[in-house]
C-alpha cells in the first residue's frame, strides 16, 4: 500500500508530453515565492487595466488548474478523466461578489449545474460557496446573533431561500451537494444553515454535505456534537473534511482583534486533527458519509487502512476521496485504479473572474512545505520514465 502513490505512469497517464512539460514549468514557478508575488501583482494589474492577457493566462495556469470557462467547456476534461474512473465536481469558482443580482446568478448557475450533474455519471456531486449566496458581513452578523434591521432580515431570508431551493432540488434529483467552508468569522451562520438543510433533506441518506476545515482546533468537537444531534433526531450527516485554505488571514485577524486564533498551533496538530476526524467518521459510517478532501499522502493511506480494518469495500458510496484539478494526480489516479471513489474539484468560469481562485492556489502551493517539491519530483520521474 505504501508504494501506491509512487506510480507516475498511472498518475500522468492522461497528460501528453506537452502538458507534462507545462505542469513542470508551472510548479517550478510556484516553488519560487518572490516570483509568485510578482506574478500575482502583475496579473492583477493586467486584469484591472483590461490588458489582453486572457489568452496567455488560459494557455498556462488556467488550463492547468481549471476545466474551462463554462460547464459545457469542461465536458472534454470530465469525459477524459472518467476514462480512468476519476469523477469531477464542477465548481463555479467565481467569488467575492456583493450584490443580490450576483447572488441570484450564482443560484441560477447552481440549479443549472444540478440539472447538468444529473445527466452525467462522471459528476457525482454539485457544489457551491456560502458567499456565492450572500454577503460575508451578513453571515458574520447573523453568526454573532446581532439584531438585524428589517432590510437585513429580508436579505437573510433570501439567503436561506437560496439554500433551500438548491437543497430541495438536490434531494429531488438525488444528487449530493457539497457546501464549501470559508472564513471562521462567517462560518457559524453557514453551519447553522447547513444543519437546518441536513435536518430537512438528509432524512434517508446524506444529500447535503457541509465542510469542516480541520486546521481549526474546534472542528472535531463540532462534528461529535452534530453526530449526537443526528442520532437523536434521525438525520444523516454528509461532511467534507479538508485541512483549510485561509490560515494566514485567520491568524492575522485574530492577532489584530486580540482573540484566540481558531487555527491549530502547528501543522502537526492540524494533521492529527484531520486524521482524528477521518477516524471518527469512518467508525460511525452509516449515519455519517465522508468526502476526504486531501492532498496529503499519509492521510489518504490512513483512510485506506481504516476502510480495510473496518471491512468497508473500496467502492463504498459513503466514502469519497477528493483532490483539486491540476494537483496530486499521483493520489487521484492511483486511488481510482485501485477501485476507490475519487472526484477532482474542477473549477470553471470566465478567466478574469476565476483569477482570485487561481492566485489562492499558487499562494497555497508556495506556502505548503513539501507539496510543490513532491509534485516537481513526481513530474521529473515521469519525464525520465518517458525518455527511457
Amino acid at each position: 500500500m505504501n508504494k501506491l502513490f509512487n506510480n507516475t505512469e498511472v498518475a500522468f497517464s492522461l497528460k501528453k508530453d506537452s502538458e507534462l512539460e507545462r505542469a513542470y514549468f508551472l510548479f517550478k514557478m510556484i516553488a519560487n515565492e518572490p516570483l509568485v508575488r510578482i506574478g500575482t501583482a502583475m496579473t492583477n494589474f493586467a486584469i484591472k487595466a483590461k490588458l489582453p492577457v486572457d489568452g496567455l493566462i488560459r494557455a498556462t495556469v488556467f488550463d492547468h488548474f481549471c476545466g474551462g470557462v463554462s460547464e459545457t467547456d469542461c465536458i472534454p476534461v470530465i469525459d477524459k478523466m472518467y476514462t480512468k474512473k476519476v469523477c469531477s465536481v464542477l465548481d463555479y469558482s467565481v467569488e467575492g461578489k456583493e450584490d443580490e443580482a450576483q447572488f441570484d446568478a450564482a443560484l441560477a448557475m447552481t440549479i443549472k449545474l444540478l440539472d447538468f450533474v444529473k445527466e452525467k455519471e462522471a459528476i457525482p456531486f454539485a457544489v457551491f460557496k456560502p458567499t456565492g449566496f450572500g454577503r460575508i458581513a451578513l453571515y458574520e452578523k447573523v453568526g454573532e446573533e446581532e439584531e438585524l434591521s428589517p432590510d437585513e432580515q429580508a436579505e437573510w431570508n433570501r439567503v436561506v431561500d437560496r439554500y433551500d431551493k438548491v437543497c430541495a432540488l438536490a434531494k429531488k434529483k438525488d444528487v449530493r451537494l457539497l457546501i464549501d467552508a470559508e472564513e471562521s468569522w462567517m462560518q457559524d451562520a453557514a453551519d447553522d444553515l447547513v444543519k437546518m438543510m441536513m435536518r430537512k433533506y438528509n432524512t434517508e441518506k446524506a444529500i447535503v454535505f457541509n465542510t469542516l476545515q480541520m486546521y481549526r482546533w474546534d472542528r472535531l468537537d463540532y462534528l461529535q456534537e452534530l453526530h449526537k444531534e443526528a442520532e437523536k433526531d434521525g438525520f444523516h450527516i454528509g461532511m467534507k473534511l479538508v485541512r483549510g485554505a485561509y490560515m494566514e488571514k485567520e491568524n492575522e485577524r485574530a492577532e489584530a482583534n486580540d482573540y484566540t486564533s481558531p487555527i491549530c498551533e502547528n501543522k502537526a496538530a492540524t494533521d492529527r486533527n484531520f486524521d482524528a476526524g477521518v477516524k471518527y467518521m469512518i467508525e460511525n459510517l452509516g449515519r455519517l458519509s465522508l468526502f476526504a478532501g486531501t492532498h496529503n499522502e499519509d492521510s489518504s493511506y490512513l483512510v485506506m487502512q481504516l476502510m480495510q480494518k473496518n471491512n468497508i469495500p473500496t467502492s463504498s458510496d459513503n466514502i469519497w476521496f477528493g483532490q483539486l484539478y491540476g494537483m496530486s494526480d499521483h493520489i487521484s489516479y492511483n486511488l481510482a485504479k485501485a477501485g476507490y471513489n475519487v472526484a477532482k474539484y474542477l473549477p470553471f468560469g470566465p478567466v478574469k473572474d476565476v483569477m482570485p481562485y487561481l492566485i489562492r492556489r499558487a499562494e497555497e502551493n508556495t506556502s505548503v512545505a513539501g507539496q510543490t517539491t513532491r509534485e516537481l519530483n513526481l513530474l521529473k520521474e515521469e519525464r525520465k520514465r518517458r525518455k527511457l
